[in-house]
């Protein structure tokens, strides 16, 4: 016990803070067990999910509480003192960070206590979309990435932004695929063959990732008689409820709630479906193309990169619901042999560019322990 206990402090530590334990193993915990050969891996989190399951794979987590989209000052300096006793506790050698508050208030403390970071950029989110906040938190970020060592981008479309706003020298921009997707997990699935069109979305249901569009052009498509069902799956924010309800009422969506498990969701489609206005990267987007599902997404950074245009999906306009349903009907016309070579495509387009191993071995090349 005591020797295992000498080899622990013999190791350097890589302290990982985020803005949700959930969002953390789904889609970084390879990235993280493999840090864990060679490292002590400390994660500070909300606890939101799955921080039992790191615990019992002998990791120890710090329940840290984040308001993940208030911007409160009074509560944003609390965090901040959070996480300055923090960094003095653990005395990590290397901080990765993800997500804007961690990237900002973690990576601001690190620079002036002259502990070596790295940080991740998942998407802009609405900051960079309103021009008085986006001057805003371009300071902040230039303040907190001054002596950054690595940013990981998940798209190039937000790498350029940081390039044109001079947050950071170029030299420091690292841009992978997204978190990848586990194409051991997201295996390539028969195609469906049902009565009726089954499109999918999967996903927190809010306006942002393009919901008033989707109701309305299945709506649109519902009174053209069209044979098809919109399946639902995930949280909804409360303004939703009835609408969704409402769908259910009239036949046109099945609302499933949140699942732990996508895999049956995406095996039961037959498209994927997400209008988003804005992400860093879709894992649904890569997951569903994974499985052999043909994408339908909106022609932005983040979405666009799953997809080429008519071969494995279709992009859209975001934020307009007349393109979001000319491109439903253009898939309820085709062919079942062409939906599953759409899927055949994607799934092919995953193992070229985006598998995780891929993505885990460029991110550790790029860390300085």
């Amino acid at each position: 016990m005591q020797k295992n206990r000498k080899s622990e402090h013999s190791r350097k530590k890589i302290l990982i803070i985020t803005n949700h334990s959930y969002m953390l193993w789904r889609f970084r915990k390879e990235l993280i067990f493999e840090l864990m050969k060679k490292y002590v891996v400390v994660l500070s989190m909300p606890f939101t999910g799955h921080e039992e399951d790191f615990q019992k794979s002998g990791i120890r987590c710090v329940e840290t509480a984040i308001d993940r989209r208030g911007i409160n000052p009074a509560t944003d300096l609390k965090l901040l003192f959070v996480y300055y006793r923090l960094l003095k506790e653990e005395k990590p050698d290397l901080v990765i960070t993800y997500s804007i508050k961690p990237n900002i208030y973690a990576g601001w403390l690190c620079g002036k206590m002259g502990i070596p970071f790295s940080a991740n950029v998942q998407g802009l989110g609405t900051a960079f979309q309103k021009p008085a906040l986006a001057g805003f938190v371009t300071m902040l970020y230039r303040l907190a990435f001054r002596k950054v060592q690595t940013v990981f981008f998940e798209n190039s479309a937000n790498m350029e932004e940081f390039q044109k706003r001079h947050i950071m020298p170029v030299e420091k921009q690292v841009l992978l695929a997204g978190a990848g997707v586990d194409l051991e997990q997201y295996t390539l699935q028969p195609y469906p063959v049902h009565d009726k069109v089954h499109f999918l979305y999967l996903g927190r249901i809010m306006k942002e990732k393009g919901m008033d569009e989707l109701f309305e052009a299945v709506r649109r498509l519902s009174g053209q008689k069209e044979g098809f069902v919109l399946d639902l799956v995930g949280f909804f924010e409360d303004e939703y409820r009835e609408q969704v309800e409402q769908l259910e009422k009239d036949g046109i969506a099945v609302f499933y709630g949140f699942q732990q498990d996508p895999v049956p969701f995406y095996k039961e489609a037959d498209c994927v479906i997400l209008p988003s206005y804005h992400e860093g990267m879709s894992n649904v987007l890569l997951e569903g193309a994974a499985v052999g599902r043909p994408l339908i997404t909106s022609d932005i950074p983040g979405c666009r990169e799953a997809v080429e245009d008519g071969k494995n999906g279709f992009l859209v306009k975001a934020g307009d619901s007349e393109s979001l349903l000319q491109a439903m009907q253009k898939f309820l016309c085709i062919s079942q042999e062409k939906r599953r070579d759409m899927g055949m495509a994607g799934h092919e387009k995953m193992i070229r560019e985006f598998g995780k191993k891929m993505v885990v071995e460029t991110t550790i090349q790029n860390l300085r322990v």
